[in-house]
């Protein structure tokens, strides 16, 4: 592994230990060239996933970027990391067991509201208002009025 402060690619392990419920391997690390230390995380990728977005560009997944939108709604929520993570992970999965390689952005985003309206409906509200782009007050509006009908 290459050290991120110097480039040395003779790094040094210290420790690992699972994580995310033993999904991932959590990494200690230590460079000898420079005396840094950094973490890695290590997760089983089932196969390569692309997500092809609604104006048919194809760009590789980004787990990350997952994980930032399901933060950001949940932002400031009473839910505990571990249950975002495990959240972030079950998507994950999801989408590596679907059999497909090229995964539509729409799936993915129907996937995060799903289990958004399950969770908390506050996050479920601020990822729709990204997610359906909506523009004005009249759009939130509507929104939650259908929420209210569903109940």
């Amino acid at each position: 592994m290459r050290c991120p402060f110097c480039g040395n690619e003779d790094t040094q392990v210290k420790d690992s230990r699972p994580s995310e419920d033993g999904a991932a391997i959590r990494r200690r690390r230590f460079c000898a060239h420079c005396g840094q230390r950094f973490t890695t995380i290590e997760r089983t990728q089932l196969r390569e996933l692309t997500v092809i977005k609604s104006d048919g560009r194809r760009v590789p997944f980004d787990r990350d970027k997952l994980a930032r939108s399901i933060r950001t709604a949940l932002n400031k929520r009473p839910i505990q990391e571990e249950r975002i993570e495990r959240i972030i992970n079950g998507i994950v999965r999801q989408l590596e067991a679907s059999g497909e390689s090229d995964i539509p952005s729409k799936q993915i985003g129907e996937l995060v509201m799903d289990t958004l309206k399950e969770l908390d409906p506050v996050a479920y509200v601020r990822f729709a208002s990204v997610y359906r782009n909506f523009r004005e007050a009249k759009d939130f509006e509507d929104f939650v009025g259908s929420l209210a009908e569903t109940d």
